[in-house]
């Protein structure tokens, strides 16, 4: 057998077998400059499809809507109040405490949902209704928005008719209500207030938008066009809040009644979550993504609306009845 004792090209090979520090340091330093590259494309690519899927849910819920005018003639209403949670023996009119998107369960594949507590009574009724409020479901659930759909519920507003849950299921899309605020506040204290025929229900003749207080707007009523009228939106968040209770329009269950959790108005031109935080805020569209908002439009279609609209423009969007151009005058 040949030795490689004395063979010079034996110590050259073992030798070049392993990176000098300077050639460690140039392979990390490209590696470096290419995820650098990468980087953006891949969140961009994340951002893309995150859009993607918040207009898909949009466009679900606006073909909920569709199925629920048709069969009812008329667009669910939004309940009676934020101190209310969906009544499952309540049909579907302004008998029903609960908002839209508790009307909208059989809608969207949730009939069991929308029948939890039926026919139950007492106690074991507002247990069911307080598992109700626990439940999330991902289609009222912006992907771009970097807080769990489940938080704390306000121990300060504890529901009528359910058990007060710690942990309920948030929503991140809101109802138009228009550009007039009805302030209809908690509603009645009781069924049976609510009942009575003597209770002082506010005056919702002036609301512009497509759901509130106990309303019946049907598609003769978008008097400005389908697509011409915001339906459905994406709502402002306070970044402060998203793991507290602390925005009042991310504090309650999207099972209940009226709120600031549940519509919106288009007052003011959509924000991108931020900072601030009040009743203000909350009353705002707005988004997690970077450069707009989305709202499925009473026809059905998906548009994002960005944060730079004009704001006479983006009011004159959430009221079915104005009768003038976007953004001009008679």
């Amino acid at each position: 057998m040949q030795s490689d004792i004395g063979n010079p090209l034996s110590g050259r090979a073992s030798h070049r077998s392993a990176f000098t520090l300077v050639e460690l340091l140039v392979a990390i330093a490209i590696i470096g400059i290419l995820l650098a590259l990468l980087l953006p494309a891949v969140q961009q690519v994340r951002a893309t499809a995150r859009r993607t899927q918040c207009r898909n849910h949009l466009r679900q819920i606006g073909l909920a809507f569709h199925n629920h005018e048709s069969q009812y003639g008329r667009f669910p209403s939004n309940g009676w109040g934020f101190l209310w949670v969906g009544d499952p023996d309540r049909g579907t009119d302004e008998n029903q405490p609960g908002g839209w998107i508790y009307n909208l369960l059989p809608f969207v594949e949730q009939s069991a949902l929308r029948d939890m507590g039926k026919g139950q009574t007492g106690t074991d009724r507002l247990a069911a209704l307080g598992d109700l409020t626990e439940q999330p479901l991902p289609l009222f659930k912006c992907p771009a928005r970097p807080a769990p759909q489940e938080g704390v519920h306000n121990p300060l507003l504890p529901p009528n008719n359910a058990e007060w849950r710690v942990i309920v299921a948030r929503t991140d899309y809101a109802v138009n209500e228009g550009d007039f605020i009805t302030d209809t506040l908690m509603g009645p204290s009781t069924l049976e207030e609510g009942d009575s025929g003597s209770y002082a229900w506010r005056d919702t003749t002036n609301a512009t938008g497509i759901c509130f207080q106990r309303s019946r707007v049907r598609f003769a009523d978008i008097r400005d066009g389908a697509s011409n009228t915001y339906l459905v939106g994406e709502k402002y968040v306070s970044r402060l809040h998203y793991q507290d209770e602390g925005d009042p329009g991310y504090d309650q269950s999207m099972y209940g009644g009226v709120d600031l959790d549940l519509n919106r108005w288009t007052i003011a031109p959509p924000e991108p979550d931020g900072e601030p935080v009040g009743i203000d805020a909350a009353r705002q569209f707005g988004s997690a993504h970077p450069d707009g908002c989305h709202f499925v439009m009473c026809d059905g279609s998906v548009r994002q609306v960005s944060y730079s609209v004009d704001a006479e423009v983006h009011r004159s969007l959430g009221n079915r009845r104005d009768g003038l151009p976007l953004g001009g005058q008679p």
